[in-house]
């Protein structure tokens, strides 16, 4: 799909909060609130848009570790712990990827022990490293047009 400027501008804003009103829009990007209900739709009918959800603090939720923790698989390893990550409710977002790792994922944690037993869990499948968070740079910032 080739997505136009008034796209964009729609997708950004509700990237930058899901919530905006379509009249909110509309006034920012010089439609009239059918027009970007119409835009909206489209969007998620082809599937650029694919859901809305609530953004959680996770200190604020009790998590005081975040923690990217790649794993290398053991031989024949790999695809039992592919369905077995699904079932762990510390992880954010696991990502297969290229290099000495197999797999990255982004996981919140209580504190250190959880982190502790959270890595006793993992080391059955692989060689594990883990990386603190220290602080958000860059966070959800919105895709937008690069050319």
């Amino acid at each position: 799909m080739n997505i136009d400027n008034l796209n964009w501008s729609i997708l950004k804003l509700l990237q930058q909060n899901a919530r905006f009103t379509n009249a909110e829009i509309g006034r920012k990007v010089g439609l009239s609130s059918p027009a970007v209900a119409e835009r909206i739709k489209k969007l998620e009918d082809l599937g650029v848009i694919h859901g809305y959800r609530a953004e959680i603090d996770h200190i604020q939720a009790g998590y005081q570790l975040k923690a990217f923790v790649t794993l290398r698989a053991f031989m024949g390893k790999l695809k039992p712990f592919l369905e077995q990550v699904k079932t762990y409710k510390e992880v954010l977002n696991c990502y297969r990827i290229t290099g000495n790792e197999n797999l990255v994922m982004e996981v919140v944690l209580y504190d250190q022990f959880h982190l502790e037993e959270f890595i006793d869990k993992l080391i059955t499948y692989g060689e594990v490293r883990t990386s603190i968070v220290l602080s958000n740079v860059v966070e959800n910032n919105p895709i937008g047009k690069n050319r």
